[in-house]
């Protein structure tokens, strides 16, 4: 079984033979994100690592429409999502509100949290449970909100 980075550099080969211009745009962002990591960190990043790198530039894409949106300019906005698109197809399927939610509730009550002050604790738990497959912001948004009730 190929590893994602060479299943992405595979995916650039076969975006270069069919002259699709966007993706293999993105798919080079994506090889340089990953090669600037490998040369900062002197390593060869693992899937895990790699997944990292894809959920940052799916987060700053987000950030740049939001952005684009706010300064009327919607043709950067679009250029931006359809990045995420191709961004996502490398992501493993993304977990819905209700299962992150039983998740989160699970690792609470592992982890034996009380209040607020265990955040850390629970989200250290469920970062390497949930990464790639949900967005860390609504994770830690729900943690807080259910630490805050317990």
């Amino acid at each position: 079984m190929p590893t994602l980075k060479e299943r992405i550099q595979d995916d650039m080969k076969n975006a270069m033979r069919a002259k699709e211009k966007m993706r293999l745009a993105t798919i080079r962002l994506i090889l340089a994100a990953v090669k600037q990591k490998e040369v900062d960190e002197q390593t060869s990043l693992d899937d895990e690592q790699v997944l990292g790198v894809l959920e940052k530039m799916v987060k700053q894409r987000r950030d740049s429409i939001k952005q684009y949106q706010n300064a009327g300019r919607q043709e950067l906005a679009d250029k931006e999502q359809e990045e995420i698109v191709i961004l996502q197809e490398y992501l493993p399927e993304q977990m819905g509100s209700a299962e992150l939610e039983a998740v989160v509730d699970e690792i609470i009550a592992s982890s034996g949290a009380s209040g607020p002050q265990d955040m850390g604790k629970v989200m250290g738990a469920l970062k390497p449970r949930i990464q790639g497959r949900a967005d860390m912001g609504q994770a830690s948004r729900l943690v807080k909100s259910k630490l805050s009730s317990v």
